[in-house]
Formats: C-alpha cells, structure tokens, sequence
C-alpha cells in the first residue's frame, strides 16, 4: 500500500490557506490545516476540509462529452475537438469573430491556467463579446482604483496586521473568508485586533457572525454606504480632522472632495443610511483619532447602485484620515512573482475602449457587462452572439434574471463549456471539456498574491499525477486558441507552450538596458526544466522583486526555491509604496476621477427620492462558494440554507409564520419561499442566499439536485447596474413579500 501526505495550497476562495492532504493508493482521503504554513498556520475551513471530496466526486467528469441527438456521449479528446472546431469555425466564417462569446467563471482566478491561459485563447477568438462573472463581484473596485492609482492592479488592501482601527463596509469575513483581501483565519486575526486594544465596527444590513464579533454594529440601510462616506468626508473636513499622513505632494483632488461633499450632512444622509447623525459623526472621530485605521468594503460595497463610488470613496476616507500607504491603514501588496515599480507615472488607466452593441454599455478591463449579455445573445444583426464558451461558470445560476439567461442558453446555435459538471448551464452546452481533478494540477495564487494583507509566495506541485486521458486546463484553454488561429483541432498545446513563453522571454530580452538584453536563448536554456505554467511561472519569479534575476541575485526566487520551501515563504509585511507604484500620468494619486466626480450628481439626486419599502440582499455561508461547489456532501450538512430571513416587525405585519412560506416577487420574477424570522435583520431588508436551485432536468449532480435550494437569481434584476462600473446590482433589490396560507 502507498501512503504519503502531500503540503498544497487550497485553491477553493481567496484565503490561500496550507492543506496536508493524506493520499493511500493514488486517492486521496483526508485533509487538515497545515500547521507550518507561513500564513495560514493550521486554519482549515470546511470547503478546504472537503477538496478531497471535490477532487473524487464521482459526478465530476473525466471525459470530454459531446451533445448527439440531444444526449450526452463520452468521447475522445480528439473527437470533442474536432467537434468544437466543425461547430464554431462556420460561424464565425458566415456571421465574424463577434458571433462567438465567452463568459469566464469566478473559479478562473483561482487557477494557474485561469490567469496565464485565458489571455491567449481570448486573443484569438477576437471578438469583442467578452465577459466574466467580475460584473456581479468586484469590478467597482477595480475601476476606483484604476482610475485613482493608474491600474486597477493597484488595490488598496486593510492591513489588518497592524491597524487599531477596522472599519467593515458590507463584508462578512467570517462567512466568506475574506474577498479583496486575501488572507486566511479571519476569525482570529480580527480577535488580535481586539486583543491589541483595537476596534472593530461593521456596517451591513444583516448582523453577521462579523458584526457579533464586533465592537459595534451599525445597521445600514441597503445601498447606504456612499452617502454614510460621503457625511463622513463632510464631517472630516467640517471638523479639522483632514490630515494627508505626509502625502500632500502625492495627493491631487483634496480640495475638490471638500466642495463635492457639501451636500451630505449628516443630517442629509440620515434618512437613506438609516443612522442617526451622531452615530455617524461619532464614527468618524473615532476613525480619525486612532492611532492607525482603516476602512473596507466589499460584496454589499460593490453589488449596489453606487458601487463605484462606495469603491472610491473607501479609499478617499483612508486618504483624508491620513491612513492610505501606512502600516495599519490602507497598503498595496508586493507580489513575488511581479516586477517592483519604484518610479511614479504612466500612461493611466481608462475605460470605455469599446460599447456594447445593443445598448451602448461601456467596455471595463476588456470586458462587456453580464447585465447585457442577454441582450447580444437575443437581439439579431451583426455581432448577435450566436455561440458561447463558458469557462468555470453557470451563468443560469450565478447571473441576474436567470429565467432570461436560461432561454438565451437553450436558443444558442453552438456552446462549449470547459467544466468538471453538467450543471444549470453545461447541460445547455454542445461540448463539455472536463480539465483534469484540483489535486493534479500545480497551485501558485496569481490573483490573490497581489491582493494578500502579508507578502508571501507559495507554490504546490500536483498531489495526484495527472492521468494520461486527462487534460490540465492550460492544454484546453491552448487547444481552443490553437482552433480558432487556424491551426486546427490537430494541433498540439505543446507547440503553443514553447511559442508563448518564446514570445514572453523575447520581449523582456530586447529591451535594452535590460539586464536580460540578448540573452533569450540562455533564458529559454535555464527554464527548459518545465513547461506550461509552471516554465510561465518560473520565468516570472525569476525576474520579479524578489528573483534571482537568472544568476544576477544568486539568493533571489524562483520555482525551485518555492518547491524547496513547500509551507510557503514569508517575504514581510506590507511596505509603503507610494508614489513609485503609481501609473498615472500626473504621477499622484487623483482623488477626484473626472468619471467618479461627474457621477456624485446622481447620488445628490438620490438623496431625496423615495425608497422601496422592502428590499431583497444576499448572504454568506462559511460551507458555500457562490455556485460552485453545490455537489459535496460534507458541505451541505447543517440546517437548510435557502430560506428568506425576515425580520420580527416585518413578520408581524406580513402575516410570515416561523417555518411557513411566502412568495417573495420583483420586477423579473416571482419564488415560493420558506421563512426564518431573525432578529439579525433590520425593519425592511430580507435576505436570500445566492448559488442554489441545481435540481432541474438533466443536472448531472446528484447531491446538488438532491438537496435543490432556490435559485435567488429568478430575482435579481438584469435591467439594475451601476452606469460606472456597470457592475449588477444584487443587494438592494425593490420586492414584495406575501405570505403563504
């Protein structure tokens, strides 16, 4: 018998914890905490307790599939290629490369391949359809950011390491492990706060397993955090509390956000926050008296109406609070594995390159809103997307107004679906490309390095060797660009491999003054040891901050220096890096984006118009992952989930019973739901969770249909978005409840 215990990285949420994965013939059968990882030290949650589920799931594929007569058949890699190559390329030969969409998952982010492999299969489908679930998430505050430090790479992170002061806008970390700001144990590193003298206050709707944690919960109305920022920056400047930290000369805008301000006293804003103006000028000396502060926002900051400007405005307080780029305030990670920019200025960052066809809907980071998405697939004319590569995803259950998605789906002239499932969404789907199990591909965290509130690096060889008949998702992802290059469904991944990183060591070879200059062919030489992410991955480690710039810092990184270090390395804590990380072209931070100033108008007009009288916001689970990890047993223990949490007062006056049904109806749909009265919600709000509703016909998932659930998506409303970012509004959504006899 074989037995061994492997170390890796959980690639299940942002977190990145260390994982000890205890493998018996070939399988593996259990996971703990590692103890020794650097950042993690031991915390294990739930879902990265049950990765071993995920990874043997009998329901998850291992075989390409391909759709005949209207039924699912298991064949060849060759034979699924061929077939996603005699389905696409006619199309785009009659109707243009616009014809073909894609829509990428929240899991993408999570892999090596999602990061790196992704690119080139989108250039070379070459169309402008492109979009991802990042317009029902985050993209508000990628937007404030690149519009405010040059680059949306440059996310302003809470150092909760070391602040005394932590200010939580509509985030639930203790449910969702933290988004926006990686790091693992929340529960604990929010207790060291207290245990240092600190304060913890949350804002949110709902009172958390967060907000109990807290010093203090304050109860928002729904979209509420813009004009609480806005009163608070009003207050800031009222009372003499501005102060810059020392960053006066790299700030621009100040005295713009003073006169915008105006409008939003406390008393002004009291009636759509749903706090009193004591409360909120009393939050706001106490943020800016403490020793260091910060504020941050997440899920119910981004999912709203303002949701760029609630993005913006956390970081313009952090600002004017004098905690932006200072320990304990709000700092920009290091990552290992990207080059360290010292030197202030650049081009900036812009958005609107393009426009959605159908209604004019701007382009974000080369991306088209979800919200329209329906919109190209149903409106005929040129660029009418008539065939769809999703990637990770189930947009029937993860986008607003599934019951539209649903049909737009059925009436596609072709699908292809890179995915472990036949789901909501890939039962709709032509082809079916399984990538190989989470436990044998290799894990370094692109995505979140750049977001981590420690700079670490971290990199986990495959657990379980890849079997021969399967595919890593990297080989897919080439393959399909491979397709749609014109080199065929014949053509090898592996040719593509050595072309990319080909193309990737050239370009940093011919600058001159480069330290690498003329010497590509060395390069190529020292990196031929891997191939596919892992050769992408070493080459960046190689010449990123910390490398070892191929022989020049003999003890710098690379992959071999992480596969040395399987628990992870430590590389500190976060550093200030203003101004040098900055690439706008005035070389300073711009507080006062003429995109974000020009919208404050709707959120004046705002102030006085009526509010709907109940309204619909979503929740977190600690056993959930949006719509992705519905099929694992262990995960779905524990008291039903999918039910609509009322408040006492709003019970009485509906006439809801405790475990009773009512019909919960917005503008686009209408549920049955089971009731759960909570003390947990303020007058007015109820809350059901997204990711459910599995049970339908030809979902090839046993446990997600068993346990079913409801689809909170039936709700939402795809018409609702935010004009900046053009971000899906989930939480805050106008409904009217019933009760059921």
């Amino acid at each position: 018998m074989s037995e061994y215990t492997a170390i890796r990285t959980c690639p299940l949420c942002e977190a990145t914890c260390g994982l000890e994965i205890d493998v018996k013939d070939g399988v593996a059968v259990k996971v703990r905490g590692d103890k020794e990882d650097v950042f993690s030290k031991g915390y294990l949650c739930p879902k990265g307790a049950a990765l071993h589920e995920l990874h043997n799931d009998p329901d998850r594929l291992r075989r390409p599939l391909v759709k005949k007569n209207g039924e699912f058949v298991e064949v060849s890699w060759r034979e699924a290629f061929e077939a996603v190559e005699a389905g696409l390329l006619p199309l785009v030969e009659k109707y243009g490369r616009d014809a073909v969409g894609a829509y990428l998952g929240n899991p993408c982010v999570h892999t090596m391949a999602g990061i790196l492999a992704l690119r080139p299969m989108l250039k070379a489908i070459g169309s402008k359809n492109m979009f991802s679930a990042s317009t029902v998430d985050q993209i508000p505050k990628q937007v404030s950011s690149g519009l405010m430090f040059g680059s949306v790479a440059n996310v302003a992170l809470p150092d909760i390491e070391r602040t005394h002061f932590l200010l939580i806008l509509g985030a639930n970390p203790l449910e969702s492990n933290g988004s926006l700001a990686t790091a693992p144990n929340w529960p604990g590193r929010l207790r060291a706060i207290k245990d240092r003298g600190g304060r913890l206050i949350v804002v949110d709707p709902i009172k958390t397993r967060t907000a109990e944690l807290a010093h203090e919960h304050l109860a928002i109305k729904p979209g509420g955090d813009a004009f609480l920022l806005m009163a608070m920056i009003r207050v800031l400047f009222e009372e003499n509390l501005v102060d810059l930290g020392g960053l006066d000369d790299v700030l621009n805008g100040v005295e713009e956000i003073r006169a915008l301000c105006q409008s939003f006293t406390p008393e002004a804003v009291s009636q759509r926050t749903g706090l009193e103006p004591d409360q909120i000028r009393n939050l706001t000396r106490e943020l800016a008296a403490a020793e260091s502060a910060v504020v941050y926002g997440r899920m119910g900051t981004c999912t709203v109406p303002f949701g760029a400007l609630t993005s913006w405005l956390v970081d313009v307080v952090n600002a004017l609070t004098g905690n932006l780029d200072k320990p304990g305030g709000a700092m920009f990670a290091t990552p290992a594995h990207a080059p360290k920019k010292t030197k202030a200025g650049g081009k900036g960052w812009s958005l609107g390159r393009w426009k959605s066809r159908v209604k004019g809907l701007h382009e974000v980071m080369g991306e088209l809103p979800v919200c329209t998405l329906c919109d190209e697939m149903e409106t005929p004319g040129d660029g009418q997307i008539r065939a769809l590569i999703t990637v990770a995803s189930n947009p029937v259950i993860a986008l607003p107004n599934a019951a539209r998605m649903e049909k737009c789906l059925e009436n596609l002239d072709f699908m292809v679906s890179v995915d472990w499932y036949v789901t909501a969404s890939t039962r709709h789907a032509n082809v079916i490309l399984p990538p190989t199990g989470p436990l044998s591909t290799g894990q370094y965290d692109f995505g979140f390095y750049g977001l981590s509130v420690h700079n670490i690096a971290n990199y986990s060889p495959p657990v379980i060797p890849k079997p021969e008949d399967e595919l890593d998702k990297w080989e897919i992802l080439y393959k399909l660009a491979m397709i749609f290059s014109g080199q065929g469904a014949a053509g090898d991944p592996a040719a593509m491999d050595e072309f990319i990183i080909s193309m990737m060591v050239g370009g940093a070879c011919k600058r001159e003054g480069s330290p690498l200059f003329g010497k590509q062919d060395e390069i190529l030489q020292a990196l031929s040891q891997y191939k596919g992410m892992e050769r992408m991955l070493d080459f960046m480690l190689r010449t990123g901050c910390h490398g070892e710039g191929f022989g020049l810092n003999p003890k710098g990184l690379s992959l071999k220096t992480l596969l040395d270090n399987p628990h992870g390395l430590d590389l500190g804590h976060l550093e200030p890096r203003l101004p040098g990380i900055l690439k706008t072209p005035s070389a300073k931070v711009e507080l006062a984006p003429e995109v974000l100033v020009k919208d404050v108008e709707r959120l004046e007009q705002a102030l006085a118009s009526p509010q709907d009288d109940m309204v619909l916001v979503g929740r977190r689970h600690i056993r959930t992952n949006n719509s992705w990890l519905p099929n694992i047993p262990s995960l779905l223990k524990g008291p039903p989930r999918s039910v609509l949490q009322v408040n006492p007062q709003d019970a009485d006056r509906l006439g809801l019973k405790q475990g009773g049904m009512a019909e919960i109806e917005s503008r686009v749909g209408k549920l049955t739901v089971p009731v759960e009265i909570t003390e947990n919600l303020r007058q007015g709000v109820v809350s059901l969770p997204h990711g459910w509703g599995h049970d339908l016909p030809g979902v090839r998932m046993k446990a997600a249909r068993a346990y079913g659930g409801i689809n909170s998506n039936f709700l939402t409303d795809d018409q609702a978005f935010d004009p900046v970012s053009n971000n899906s509004v989930l939480n805050g959504i106008p409904v009217e409840v019933r009760a059921l006899d």
